[in-house]
């Protein structure tokens, strides 16, 4: 599979992993319109997803020739995920990695919507509590944000900790989710006329 972004070069430099991670993507990215901003969206030949990450910038244009046939079920799940409406996605999905990543990423589709687990409490469910730091890395290197849910895993004293789309994008998801109390409301400026 080549890899053809064209317009990389258009996007702004991000203090997370997703600017480094368009250098290897290992297909055309298709953006999506969220309320975090345009997601970017890869699939295989057999229209699996293989990665959606957050674009921080403008979006590469989108790729020219026909949409995957899963492009439309993805964008209408997102839609109802960020409305509200929709906790599991099944989406067809397949993502490349090693063992222990895959075992990490399936863990992380345990995880029930609207709850968030500790990365320690994440290690003592892959059985090694030691593994704590490699489970961090195989969490911070999913391709597929938000249906593999590595939002919902925290710091063991409740802080975000990192997150690859940004702690903006992981805070977002777990209020929308539940997991966090909704943001309490900003209070209203008083209006000064003069």
């Amino acid at each position: 599979m080549s890899v053809a972004l064209g317009h990389r070069d258009s996007l702004s430099p991000t203090k997370n992993r997703d600017a480094a991670m368009l250098n290897g993507m290992p297909g055309l990215l298709h953006p999506l319109a969220t309320p975090l901003g345009d997601l970017g969206a890869a699939f295989d030949a057999d229209g699996r997803l293989v990665q959606l990450i957050r674009f921080h910038g403008a979006p590469p244009a989108p790729p020219e020739g026909p949409e995957p046939k899963s492009l439309p079920y993805l964008r209408r799940q997102l839609e109802s995920y960020f409305s509200g409406n929709l906790r599991d996605f099944n989406i067809p999905m397949i993502a490349e990695g090693t063992e222990f990543q895959r075992r990490v990423w399936k863990e992380l589709q345990r995880i029930p919507y609207g709850q968030a687990i500790s990365y320690l409490e994440l290690a003592r469910r892959l059985g090694d509590e030691k593994c704590i730091r490699a489970a961090a890395r195989a969490n911070g290197a999913n391709p597929i944000s938000i249906l593999t849910p590595c939002h919902r895993v925290i710091g063991s004293d409740g802080s975000l900790v990192g997150y690859g789309g940004g702690l903006d994008m992981k805070e977002f998801l777990l209020r929308l989710e539940g997991a966090l109390p909704k943001a309490p409301p900003q209070p209203r400026l008083p209006l000064v006329w003069d």
